[in-house]
């Protein structure tokens, strides 16, 4: 029997810091996976040589197409080693926005590597995932014990405390970020207004909002995911007209791919900030306590009693 006792969580080298946070948090014991890439592309992974039958995977799924591979190979590798029951702790979840074939011959993402998950893993954690028409992360990841948690109670502290006494106004940029608004809102008492987005390609989107004195203000663009930045980018511009106090964006998911922090501040964006579910020098909410708080106690078998968190 490995000498790391029941519940050990695992991390990939690219989230080590992560799954410790988590670890000490959750009071349980940390160990690394050890990756290799070879020239060809292909990646050697490693895990402890004995396993405890409880073990939980930290890996966030930014970047998905090699982390998805090697996350397969750990999880049937961690089978074989003595682990029983395993649990994915994936912050950010990857492949969950195609819940629909949107044209003749179109994969549906969602279901596809929502049932590989499901395949591999008895148990996920994840925060904020990007789900439309599909509500419900079982239906989306069918494990026995599906765990969907949100930030927006630590976002709304945080607006709160770094605006303590400025009454604040929190924006979303466009009505699929109504809901993560008015979360965030509600915990604090804040007041909150949503953008109208009209989108005529990848590329060209045009956000306006509802007549509002927003003048002198410290205004707030709340969304749960950032990828190019775009929306939020012109989102900003429009707010910009207005002459607030400042404009701040504040996202659970920061992947701000390419240029996207750059045409932010170009936006008049003072500042960024972000949970830590992928690692960004915007990180300034910590998830490690929440994730901890979702874990089932060491030495349970989730399978006994399945539950979802919202």
């Amino acid at each position: 029997m490995s000498g790391y006792g029941d519940g050990l969580i695992l991390g990939f080298p690219e989230g080590m810091e992560a799954a410790q946070r988590l670890a000490q948090a959750a009071g349980r014991p940390c160990a690394a996976i050890a990756l290799h890439r070879f020239p060809d592309g292909e990646t050697r992974v490693r895990l402890p040589a004995e396993l405890p039958p409880g073990v939980v995977f930290y890996r966030s799924l930014d970047d998905p197409n090699a982390k998805l591979v090697e996350l397969a190979l750990a999880a049937r590798t961690a089978r074989t080693l003595g682990a029983r029951h395993l649990t994915l702790v994936a912050p950010y979840l990857c492949y969950m926005r195609q819940d629909k074939a949107f044209a003749a011959g179109e994969a549906v993402s969602q279901q596809i590597v929502g049932r590989l998950l499901a395949d591999w893993f008895d148990a996920l954690i994840t925060v904020d995932p990007h789900l439309h028409r599909v509500h419900d992360l079982a239906a989306a990841v069918p494990v026995t014990r599906a765990v969907r948690l949100s930030a927006t109670d630590l976002m709304a502290d945080f607006v709160a405390e770094r605006f303590a006494g400025a009454d604040p106004l929190l924006v979303g940029p466009d009505a699929e970020s109504e809901q993560w608004v008015a979360a965030v809102a509600a915990h604090r008492g804040l007041d909150y207004r949503v953008g109208v987005k009209a989108r005529r390609g990848d590329r060209d989107v045009e956000v306006r909002f509802p007549p509002h004195a927003m003048g002198g203000r410290h205004l707030v663009l709340v969304d749960d995911v950032a990828s190019t930045g775009r929306t939020l980018t012109v989102a900003a511009r429009a707010l910009a007209r207005q002459r607030p106090a400042s404009i701040s964006v504040l996202v659970t998911h920061p992947l701000f791919v390419g240029e996207a922090l750059a045409q932010l501040e170009a936006a008049g964006v003072a500042a960024v900030w972000s949970a830590d579910s992928i690692p960004h020098p915007s990180n300034r909410l910590t998830l490690a306590p929440l994730l901890a708080a979702a874990l089932a106690p060491p030495g349970r078998d989730d399978r006994i009693s399945p539950s979802i968190t919202t």
